[in-house]
C-alpha cells in the first residue's frame, strides 16, 4: 500500500500578485520567486495576526470595543521585537483617546476656507435646488 499524504496546501490570505507588486516597489528587487512571495505574505500574515491579538488584549484591558491608536502603540510597546522597529512610523495621538468624545469636540469650529473657483462642495451636489419643484408620478 502507498503512503497517503495527508499534507494541506496552506494559501495566504493576501493576493500573491499584490504582493509582488509592492516587492516590485522597491528598485533594488529585480526578480521575485514565488517562494519568496509566498514567505513575504504568510509573514506579514503572521505579523499582522499578532498585532491584531495584542491590540485586542489591550482593548480588553481598557474596556473598550473598539481598538484605537493608543491600544496599538501599547500593544506594539509590549512586544520588543515589535517596538524596535515599528514604534516610530505609529503617528502620535494628538489628543488623550480616554476622554469621552464629547470633550475632544472643539467648541468653536474653524471657519471654512473660501472654495475654489469653478468647485462646490459634496453637500451641495446632494442637495436639491430650492426653486426646483417635486415631480408627480401618475400611476394610469
Amino acid at each position: 500500500m502507498a503512503e497517503e499524504d495527508n499534507t494541506e496546501t496552506i494559501r495566504p490570505e493576501f493576493p500573491i500578485g499584490r504582493v509582488k507588486k509592492i516587492m516590485k516597489l522597491d528598485k533594488d528587487i529585480n526578480k521575485i520567486t514565488s517562494e519568496a512571495m509566498f514567505v513575504v505574505a504568510t509573514s506579514t500574515e503572521l505579523f499582522l495576526r499578532l498585532l491584531a491579538e495584542n491590540s485586542t488584549k489591550v482593548t480588553i484591558e481598557k474596556k473598550r470595543k473598539t481598538i484605537n491608536l493608543e491600544h496599538m502603540r501599547i500593544a506594539v510597546k509590549r512586544h520588543q521585537a515589535t517596538s524596535d522597529f515599528l514604534l516610530d512610523s505609529l503617528p502620535v495621538p494628538t489628543q488623550p483617546l480616554d476622554r469621552p468624545a464629547t470633550e475632544r469636540t472643539r467648541s468653536n469650529p474653524a471657519p471654512e476656507k473660501p472654495l475654489p473657483v469653478g468647485t462646490r462642495r459634496i453637500d451641495d451636489f446632494f442637495r436639491k435646488p430650492p426653486s426646483e419643484d417635486p415631480v408627480e408620478i401618475n400611476d394610469s
